[in-house]
């Protein structure tokens, strides 16, 4: 059997290549990306996972902040509070955490513009007659009057204002052409 080629080569080492730096480039690139910024902002490198969560008041194990206590025969009569009030040192994380929390959420739901125009079409053509919508020749995907009035429901959720502001120009085309 042939031996591996780079087998006979020694080691020697590298003196061109600084070893220190190598090593904090490997760290910062297999240490975990944290995504939420204030937590990154307040996080330590020197101390552990639990530490920092537990010095931002966050907990690392839920199942330690939140156990679930089994009624036992002696502890059913006393009423047992914390006696130990846990250190926060970097409360502003926590405060940031919630403030965000209660921002009101953006609303993202939208339909495409294919979809808008085509149940804009079928409104426009046919009001509310679902099974005639369902015979329409523009009816391309064949949907049955039921995934219509889906369609339709979903284009009334989405877009409430774009829905009446159709609907007015509907009434205000009609009331002219009679």
């Amino acid at each position: 059997m042939p031996k591996a080629k780079k087998k006979s080569k020694r080691n020697t080492f590298d003196y061109s290549k600084d070893r220190k730096k190598l090593k904090k480039q490997f760290k910062k690139r297999e240490a975990p990306r944290i995504e939420c910024p204030q937590i990154r902002n307040a996080w330590s490198d020197k101390k552990s996972v639990a530490r920092n969560l537990r010095d931002m008041g966050l907990a690392f194990d839920p199942n330690r902040a939140l156990p679930i206590k089994t009624p036992t025969i002696a502890a059913v009569g006393r009423t047992e509070d914390d006696p130990t009030p846990k250190l926060v040192r970097k409360p502003y994380v926590l405060n940031e955490l919630v403030a965000e929390a209660s921002l009101p959420e953006k609303d993202t739901k939208t339909l495409s513009t294919d979809l808008i125009e085509y149940v804009q079409y079928m409104v426009r053509e046919h009001s509310e007659n679902y099974k005639a919508m369902a015979r329409d020749e523009k009816n391309y995907y064949q949907d049955t009057p039921s995934q219509i009035r889906r369609k339709v429901d979903q284009y009334k959720r989405c877009h409430p204002e774009e829905y009446t502001t159709f609907m007015e120009s509907l009434k205000g085309g009609k009331a002219v052409s009679t």
